[in-house]
């Protein structure tokens, strides 16, 4: 709803969004046997148990079911405009959200009853003020601001002591998430889980738009102002490596973070840009930039921050010992290059490159677990065997503290991109672009374990007698988030785009691509299946595809008759890809973190062989479950654990992506401002089943190795109900007027 407050001078515009979902969720995980369940004697697994289904297929292994995935989200916006003088106008746009949701699968959870509820509020303003100082020179000023609440819960809560667990956990937040590994099964938690955060961002910027002759300038500034309030807690996480393993109560690693860890958190950042658009000549446009960014190190408003220095074997709080921040300041010179050249001087063929240079400010996750350190918090971890009922006993016992860190000199990541590509104007009112993208990151942030065993001995065993925070104390893994990760991306893009003409318009795109890198994502912990070796890690990304085509169009049924019988279009989204690549994993925690331990590969990843056959379970046993504890004939991926493999990360690719979109719209004129619409969406028109990928893991022990669902998939790519899942209808009316 909009229109005028004050007749040429004030406008408004208000609306109302609100969605209701009710989505359900397809659930397949490998559980317990009706056999294994009545052979267990522990109490605490017999009390599991009970919250997990039994098994409903023909092999009595697996569960097949769903679970529901609501969705409540309500949206106001406001849009006022002023026009103050003739050279003056004042802009404000106003936005708040509120969301609330239950998220089932989404933190790893296999079965049904677990996942987590969030709830979450948005608001973000901005207040942008013109003024024309002349035909030539245009000044923006924008003063902003942009606040998020949310809090993440678990869905089930209960108190692990009710249960007889020994996790540290003495409340009723929820059970540790428990994972058996070579089942794909996992319940309870999540991990980390509950926690919440509040953030605000304040911003102020001014551009100047100034025109000189061939010259287009402008020069500008902003700063940013970030405040992040935190609450953590934790329900732990404990890994089984087999169905075996855990009905008998034998974990491998453990970790949790008792208590609440609250931190409050202030970032400040600058910058500056000038930029000239220069007109060399009627055919060749240049355009030249330089930024310059300070992004700030993060500080903690009680000083709450504490860091593992390395030199003294030592917990050092910031404010103290001489640490005033906890990484240096970063500052960032970025250049920027541009051209267009219009190569036969009719406007038909034009060639265009560009280079840039960018800085990413780290998010406050690099930083908020600083404060879950002694004397905070005591984060303890074991990867030695432990039980539910004494798990936090054992870790407590082997005094192993698992403090974060964060890299004295991390630097703020860094991304230069390029590209060159050619624009070629085609008959029937077609456009063909065929160009070279790439992209080089340095600096980009990782998490290593540094207190990695070599030769079974850990470089800090403990803190140091001197240590001004708990002297003495042994220490497992330290968490330490530094800028040594690197990445680049190359891809040649093609794109074909027909106008509006003779009743069709469309655009298609085919891309040959590859992203190479060490992790693909910078938050996402432990990774790394050698912490001092990094390059060993590098591989494939995460979401690398190498073959992808897309394509949309439109087509305006010819038939104009009368309003009733025209105003049909046809249109459609097709989208098709080859798949991701994944990484063959074992259960060893050789590297003391206990993932990304991968096994010998004793075949080129080209004679392994995919298939889409059903296994017993009803799975779809994508590879086959060729391993072995030595290599022996006819094995594929050999481990005992003891040592890192050869298999590279990301060495094999799972299933692609196929999906079509078909649209049946009719409009009807009703009057002539008012038009009718209906319209008929068919969404996966063909019902194709884009599976997800295979498990990946499998398990070592003393002298075997397990497979349980190694290779299966038990998922599709996206979640039922979600664009490219199973084939979703959809039936809709409008009035536009």
């Amino acid at each position: 709803m909009g229109g005028p407050i004050w007749r040429d001078h004030t406008f408004f515009f208000l609306s109302y969004e609100g969605l209701r979902q009710r989505q359900g969720l397809t659930i397949t995980s490998e559980v317990p046997t009706t056999a294994q369940r009545a052979a267990v004697t522990d109490p605490i697994i017999q009390k599991l148990l009970l919250l997990i289904p039994t098994s409903n297929d023909a092999s009595g292994t697996q569960f097949n079911g769903s679970a529901t995935a609501p969705v409540n989200i309500d949206q106001f916006t406001g849009d006022f405009s002023h026009t103050l003088t003739q050279s003056d106008t004042l802009h404000f746009f106003y936005a708040w959200q509120q969301d609330k949701r239950i998220e089932p699968l989404l933190q790893g959870d296999t079965i049904p009853n677990f996942g987590d509820h969030r709830t979450a509020h948005r608001q973000i303003g901005t207040l942008v003020e013109t003024h024309i100082f002349s035909p030539s020179v245009v000044n923006e000023a924008r003063l902003g601001f942009n606040r998020i609440a949310i809090s993440f819960s678990p869905q089930f809560t209960a108190d692990p002591v009710s249960y007889g667990i020994n996790d540290g956990v003495t409340t009723g937040i929820g059970l540790p998430q428990i994972q058996v590994a070579a089942a794909g099964l996992t319940l309870g938690g999540p991990a980390q889980f509950p926690q919440g955060r509040f953030d605000t961002t304040g911003i102020f910027s001014d551009t100047l738009n100034y025109l000189k002759g061939k010259h287009s300038f402008k020069f500008g500034g902003e700063f940013r102002r970030f405040i992040n309030d935190n609450f953590n807690s934790d329900t732990g996480f404990i890994r089984f490596n087999t169905m075996t393993n855990f009905l008998n109560d034998q974990a491998s690693f453990f970790s949790v973070t008792p208590g609440n860890r609250p931190s409050r958190i202030f970032v400040n950042a600058g910058g500056l840009f000038a930029q000239d658009g220069y007109k060399a000549t009627s055919r060749l446009n240049l355009e030249l930039g330089f930024r310059f960014d300070w992004n700030g190190t993060p500080t903690e408003a009680e000083n709450r921050f504490v860091v593992f220095d390395a030199p003294t074997s030592s917990l050092i709080q910031q404010g103290t010992n001489g640490l005033n921040v906890v990484y240096n300041q970063n500052y960032n010179f970025e250049p920027r290059v541009g051209f267009a050249y219009d190569l036969t001087g009719r406007g038909t063929t034009e060639l265009r490159g560009g280079y840039g240079m960018q800085a990413d400010q780290p998010v406050a996750n690099l930083v908020s677990g600083l404060a879950s350190n002694p004397p905070f918090a005591i984060p303890v971890s074991t990867t030695s065997a432990t039980t539910l009922a004494d798990a936090f006993a054992v870790a407590g016992a082997s005094a192993s503290l698992s403090p974060a860190s964060v890299q004295r000199n991390f630097r703020n990541a860094i991304v230069q991109t390029y590209n060159l590509n050619l624009q070629q104007q085609l008959p029937a009112r077609m456009t063909l672009s065929i160009g070279y993208y790439g992209s080089k990151g340095s600096h980009l942030r990782i998490q290593r374990n540094i207190n990695q065993p070599v030769s079974g001995v850990k470089p800090f065993p403990a803190l140091a007698a001197g240590s001004s925070i708990r002297p003495g104390a042994g220490l497992g893994t330290i968490a330490e988030g530094d800028s040594t990760s690197y990445s680049n991306y190359n891809g040649l893009w093609t794109t074909v785009t027909k106008s509006f003409s003779n009743n069709l318009e469309f655009n298609a795109n085919y891309q040959f691509t590859r992203s190479m890198d060490v992790n693909s994502l910078s938050s996402q912990g432990f990774n790394l299946q050698d912490n001092y070796n990094l390059a060993g890690n590098y591989g494939p990304s995460d979401f690398d595809v190498r073959n992808r085509f897309s394509m949309s169009g439109v087509y305006s049924l010819p038939i104009t008759s009368n309003r009733l019988v025209s105003g049909w279009q046809l249109s459609t989204v097709a989208q098709l890809q080859t798949g991701n690549p994944f990484t063959i994993l074992t259960t060893s925690g050789l590297n003391g973190t206990g993932v990304g331990v991968r096994p010998d590969q004793l075949v080129s990843s080209g004679s392994i062989r995919t298939s889409r056959a059903l296994a017993g379970n009803g799975n779809v046993q994508f590879i086959a479950p060729a391993i072995c504890y030595t290599a022996t004939p006819g094995c594929e991926f050999a481990s005992d654990g003891k040592h890192f493999g050869n298999s590279q990360r990301g060495a094999l690719y799972g299933p692609g992506f196929e999906t079509v979109d078909l649209s049946l719209v009719k409009n009807t004129m009703v009057h002539n401002s008012v038009t009718f619409q209906l319209r008929f969406d068919a969404f996966n028109a063909l019902n194709h089943a884009n599976l997800g990928q295979p498990i990946s893991t499998f398990a070592v022990g003393a002298n075997s190795v397990s497979a349980g669902a190694f290779g299966q998939i038990n998922s599709t790519r996206f979640p039922v109900g979600d664009s490219g899942s199973s084939r979703q209808l959809q039936l809709a009316a409008k009035i536009l007027f």
